[in-house]
Parts: structure tokens; sequence; C-alpha cells
């Protein structure tokens, strides 16, 4: 393994933890009367506003490729709805939820004609039972329950759709993507925060609360983003897609160690089942022989 490839490894297993933790800023925005996804709206604020200078200066946004920005800010509304749901569920159900993308990413392929290996296709089979165990273990209409979970729901399927497009138009450069994603982000919880909860006060907005929405914007959606985007360039998909499962541990461990938010039997069966589709989705395929 080149230092490179291990530099980029190491930064991909990096940006899975701190999305781990990012529930912590969120919630304690809500807590301090940003609520809905007023909290989210400053943070992916606060983001586009520390990554503007350094793109600006670039000026390279007018040569960019119309339909990877779009794309891009799609991917970036999604990860509003990922965001806000971790405000109104918990934690360990929001990023499982989340973590369905590779079972709709198959089925857009699928629909758009590409080959879909017999592995894939057992890794809709295994997703979808897991999320019908997960969401309906205890004898209840396997359907999300609460705001957050529809939102988790909706979030890893409009990132499948941004991901194939992405996939499909010329890749943007880091810092370019990374500003671009925190303005499709920003849009999107400008038109989700009105919907969810009423706009915070004036009083809500002091001097700590601002320095919170900053630090979490130029870290998890500034930084971490731009470098994730760097990692992903030199990684094979299937690398960066299992590394950033650390996510998935530390959120759970972390919301059950702080907030007591813990996982049923039934859910741990069907959360398991949703990563192994995951792995399934990932798994390296063997062309076909001519």
């Amino acid at each position: 393994m080149s230092d490179e490839t291990r530099r980029a490894s190491l930064i991909v297993v990096a940006t899975g933890i701190l999305w781990g933790l990012y529930w912590m800023p969120v919630r304690a925005l809500s807590g301090a009367g940003l609520g809905g996804a007023w909290g989210t709206l400053a943070i992916v604020a606060a983001a586009a506003l520390c990554l503007a200078p350094l793109v600006l200066a670039r000026r390279r946004l007018s040569g960019l490729d119309t339909g990877g920005v779009a794309a891009t800010a799609l991917g970036g509304a999604a990860f509003v709805l990922y965001s806000v749901g971790l405000v109104h569920g918990r934690v360990a159900v929001i990023i499982l939820l989340f973590f369905l993308t590779p079972v709709w990413s198959v089925l857009i392929g699928r629909a758009l004609g590409w080959p879909t290996p017999a592995l894939r296709l057992a890794a809709i089979a295994v997703g979808l039972a897991g999320l019908a165990i997960m969401l309906g273990g205890e004898g209840q209409v396997p359907l999300p329950r609460g705001t957050g979970e529809w939102l988790a729901l909706a979030s890893g399927l409009m990132w499948s759709v941004a991901t194939t497009g992405i996939r499909l138009r010329p890749t943007l450069p880091a810092p370019e993507a990374a500003f671009v994603f925190a303005c499709g982000a920003t849009l999107g919880a400008v038109l989700l925060a009105p919907v969810l909860a009423a706009p915070p006060r004036a009083a809500d907005l002091g001097a700590g609360t601002v320095a919170m929405a900053l630090g979490a914007g130029a870290l998890w959606w500034g930084l971490s983003m731009a470098s994730l985007m760097w990692a992903t360039s030199r990684l094979d998909p299937a690398r960066v897609g299992l590394l950033l499962m650390s996510e998935v541990l530390v959120g759970a461990l972390t919301a059950a160690w702080v907030a007591g938010e813990r996982l049923s039997p039934t859910e741990l069966a069907g959360g398991a089942l949703v990563l192994s589709a995951a792995i399934l989705e990932l798994w390296p395929v063997r062309a076909p022989r001519g």
C-alpha cells in the first residue's frame, strides 16, 4: 500500500468517525433553540460562508460542469434531510436507514440499464429484509415511524440519485465540490426549516450558538467533506464504502453511551442485515468471460 493510499484510507476512516459524532452538535443547537432544520441551516450556511473565500479566490466556478454541480448540490440537500433526521429520531436507526443507499443505487442503476450481477440483486433482497425486520420487528407495519425516520429514508434515496448523477458527470475539484455541496444543503435547509418549526428567536442566537454553528459547519461540512472528496478520488469505491461504516459504529455507541439510546435485539438484527447489504453491494464482482 502506497503512502498516498494509506493517507487517503485514514482520512476516510476519520471522516466516518467524525460523522458518527455529528448528531451531538445538531442536537445541541436544537436544544439551544434552533429546532427542526434551523440548527442544520445554521451549520450548512456557516460552511458555505467558510468555503466561499477559498473558492472565489480559485476562480473556477464558472468552468464547472452544470450537471455535476446540480448532482453535487442535490447531495448536499440529501444530507440536510439526514442531519434533521438526527434531531427527530434515534441516532442508530437514522444512520442505518441512510445506509440503505446501496439498495437504492442498485435499483437506480438497473432502471438505467446498467448490468446487475446476482450479488447486487442479493444485496437488494438482504437490505429490504433488514429494513422490514428493523421497522416491523415488534409486529408493526414495516414503515418508518416519525419524522426522523422518514427523513432518513428519503435522505438515502436522494443521496443515491445524487451519487448516480455525480458518477455520470465530470468530477468537480474538491474545494468547489464541498462549496457546491454546502450551497445545495443551504438551499434545502431554507426550504425545509419553516415547515418543521417556527423560526428561532433573536435571543437564541447568542455568541455561543453562533460559534457552535460556525465550528460544526467548518469542521463537518467544510474540512471533512473536502478531505473526503480528495480521498475518494484516490481509492476504490468499495474500499471507501467499507471504511465509512465506522460512522455506524461510532454513532450507535456514542448515542447509547451519551443519550441512552439502545436498539432492541430485533432492530440490531435488522441493522446487521442492512450493513450486510451494503457490504454485498460493495463486494467486487468479476466481469463475465467473453
